[in-house]
């Protein structure tokens, strides 16, 4: 499984990246704006210093609805840095941008998936990731989790090498479920991604040996 961290921030970045287990990242709009980053250039920017933190997959999203406007967009997102996935939402002129940018050897991923359908349709029209939103079903009382798996098992039906990227992980759960699941990749805060090194049992058990290791020196 691949880890990814949904964020903005270069500081959350690095610190994600120290771990070793980083595999890429994930980051839209509001994510931008919440760092502060804004205009054309300063997010270009942004998303370049991203890339030489990270040796992976930095998934940036297009803004716009169009088919040209998203064609032109991800053409100038894609030159950016080898790195550099261009995410188109999940809307017909979407689909239609997907085929283009598979044609054209530029690696895609299919945001803000809620169903089946249209997991579907972003793999036939060669999305090399697709990113079903399961903290957002579970907040309208939907079951998240089980989008992942009808996903899965239509991927395995018919060989689709479209990534499920499970994306919206509220929390540390989250990403174990997604696991036996058998999702691709998960994107996620840096907490969720913190909270897999914590145990009770480790805490005390390494208290213990520290203390004990005291009274034998």
């Amino acid at each position: 499984m691949k880890f990814f961290i949904d964020t903005a921030n270069l500081d959350q970045i690095r610190e994600a990246q120290s771990l070793g287990v980083l595999d890429g990242v994930t980051t839209n709009p509001s994510l931008m704006a919440k760092e502060g980053i804004r205009g054309e250039a300063n997010i270009a920017q942004h998303y370049i210093d991203i890339c030489n933190i990270v040796d992976g997959d930095v998934s940036a999203e297009v803004i716009s609805t169009d088919l040209k406007g998203m064609i032109k967009e991800g053409e100038k997102l894609a030159k950016l840095h080898k790195n550099i996935v261009v995410k188109i939402p999940m809307i017909k002129e979407g689909i239609q941008a997907l085929k283009y940018f598979s044609i054209n050897n530029i690696k895609t991923n299919c945001t803000l998936i809620f169903s089946p359908g249209q997991a579907l349709l972003a793999a036939k029209a060669g999305a090399n990731y697709v990113s079903p939103f399961i903290g957002r079903l579970d907040d309208i009382s939907n079951d998240g989790l089980s989008l992942i798996q009808e996903i899965r098992e239509i991927y395995n039906n018919y060989k689709f090498e479209t990534e499920i990227l499970a994306a919206s992980i509220r929390h540390t759960m989250h990403i174990i479920d997604c696991a036996k699941i058998g999702a691709d990749v998960m994107t996620g805060p840096l907490n969720s991604i913190l909270g897999l090194l914590k145990h009770p049992l480790t805490d005390s058990g390494l208290k213990k040996f520290l203390e004990d290791h005291k009274k034998n020196n």
